[in-house]
């Protein structure tokens, strides 16, 4: 458990107190708790360990929240935790971002900068004994006038009674939660803990940030990396928003022999490998981008639909999940605005079914191509949706007599089928008779649009209710 109380200047070891001050950390001072202190006795000083043995992410870690890249909306001028800081207070927070971008940075400077001890915790490697020790720790230095700033990195991996354990000592203030998580807090955290919490996003880092990473490793390491302004842009394309994957591509170039000549895009690629792109297909990026799917095709573009079913694809997606989530889209979104938009889905799924990958994924392409391009209407969902209402507050009423089977005489006595005309019989074949319950006025449900297949059908619908009006 690290407890710090004072910001950390860049190149001091974060892992032990230091005695009074170091001359590697001038300026830098923490007090050596006594064999009676409340954090316990002191451990023997380990010297610190040399610059070139520590990570570039790690002699890179900002040492003021004006270093931090990439999330100016939170510690701009006008950021978030700017203007709460400017308050003189610091609530508990969910960091919810993806990786790489400084959630856990931002925690240790937000201690400092609150003079808060600083206490980590993962939920991957903690249980509940770690967490009713650092609640008793809290509490203890509490009583001796120090607040402490508890971060929990991975918040979303305790389970729903764990998260319950941070209840009273966020309600009481005994400790400042700042939880961190990849995860939808929505989804992954309960609601009782959210509503002690301020969720602040973090963005994934944009090219500007991700240059300026850059600059700041090409500072520390005392030379231009060896790459051309092609390559330098394919870094930063490889590293997909994470800052911590990219300095640790940096590390791997800033290792090659000096007067390595620059090298192209081809090269840099066969040297490095491209950062695995973020989906979970149990978990919100699995929702957000079947999402984008589906809106996609709603809106008529093609293209963009295109992209993401390949997006999909590349996250590792059951190609059967993609082309049953086509059909839904076929009969919700396009309906009888082109009735063959159905067939179609079918076919494609069936016909991966057939293939298999990566063949048949060429059907459910050009399915998704299909249903961009079909007219849309979303006229047979709607209408059925106020049938399934209508169903609910009518659903005792019988139908009428005259539409009734009459297989026995005393149905026949009863009135059943009395009254019936057969529409063949009529003529146009059609007789206007009433087909909803007695008692319950007509209902017009289906109102076709004025696209596609739909138009036709709308000027069928239109002379059927002339003729009905006039039986």
């Amino acid at each position: 458990m690290v407890i710090l109380t004072e910001p950390l200047p860049r190149g001091c070891d974060p892992g032990y107190l230091l005695v009074l001050s170091d001359p590697l950390c001038p300026g830098y001072a923490a007090r050596v708790p006594e064999p009676d202190d409340l954090f316990g006795a002191a451990e023997p000083a380990v010297p610190p360990e040399p610059d070139v043995n520590r990570p570039l992410a790690d002699r890179l870690r900002p040492a003021a929240l004006s270093e931090v890249v990439g999330q100016d909306h939170l510690l701009g001028f006008e950021g978030s935790l700017t203007r709460m800081l400017e308050r003189g207070s610091l609530a508990s927070l969910i960091l919810w971002g993806p990786p790489g971008v400084g959630k856990t940075t931002i925690a240790r400077l937000l201690a400092a900068r609150a003079k808060l001890a600083f206490v980590q915790l993962s939920a991957v490697f903690s249980g509940v004994a770690d967490l009713k020790r650092a609640f008793d720790d809290a509490t203890k230095r509490r009583r001796a006038g120090q607040g402490t700033l508890l971060f929990v990195d991975e918040i979303h991996r305790f389970n729903r009674a764990q998260q319950d354990g941070f209840l009273p000592v966020v309600e009481n203030g005994t400790v400042v939660l700042i939880g961190a998580t990849t995860e939808n807090p929505s989804f992954a955290l309960n609601g009782a803990l959210l509503s002690r919490c301020q969720v602040m996003v973090l963005r994934r880092l944009d090219d500007p940030a991700l240059e300026l990473l850059l600059a700041r490793s090409e500072a520390e390491i005392g030379h231009n990396l060896p790459v051309t302004d092609d390559a330098r842009g394919t870094l930063r394309a490889m590293a997909d928003g994470d800052g911590r994957y990219l300095l640790n591509m940096v590390e791997q170039l800033s290792a090659l022999p000096a007067g390595t000549p620059p090298m192209d895009t081809a090269a840099l690629s066969e040297l490095l490998s491209r950062r695995a792109a973020l989906y979970d297909k149990d978990r919100e990026e699995h929702y957000n981008l079947i999402s984008a799917l589906h809106k996609s095709l709603r809106g008529s573009d093609p293209d963009a639909a295109l992209y993401w079913f390949a997006r999909m694809l590349n996250g590792g997606e059951d190609p059967r999940y993609i082309a049953r989530r086509l059909v839904r889209f076929a009969a919700e979104d396009i309906g009888m605005a082109d009735p063959n938009a159905l067939p179609q889905a079918l076919a494609g799924w069936e016909t991966y079914e057939r293939l298999g990958s990566p063949e048949g994924e060429l059907a459910i392409a050009q399915v998704v191509v299909y249903l961009g391009t079909a007219p849309k209407s979303n006229a047979v969902y709607t209408a059925f949706g106020q049938a399934k209402a209508a169903a609910k507050n009518t659903g005792s009423l019988m139908p009428p007599a005259h539409i009734l089977n009459a297989p026995t005489k005393l149905m026949k006595q009863l009135g059943y089928g009395a009254g019936y005309e057969y529409d063949h019989g009529t003529e146009d074949a059609f007789s206007g008779q009433n087909y909803f319950p007695d008692g319950m006025d007509r209902i017009d449900l289906y109102r076709p649009k004025d696209r596609g297949f739909e138009r036709e059908i709308g000027k069928r619908l239109a002379y059927w209710t002339e003729l009905r009006a006039k039986k």
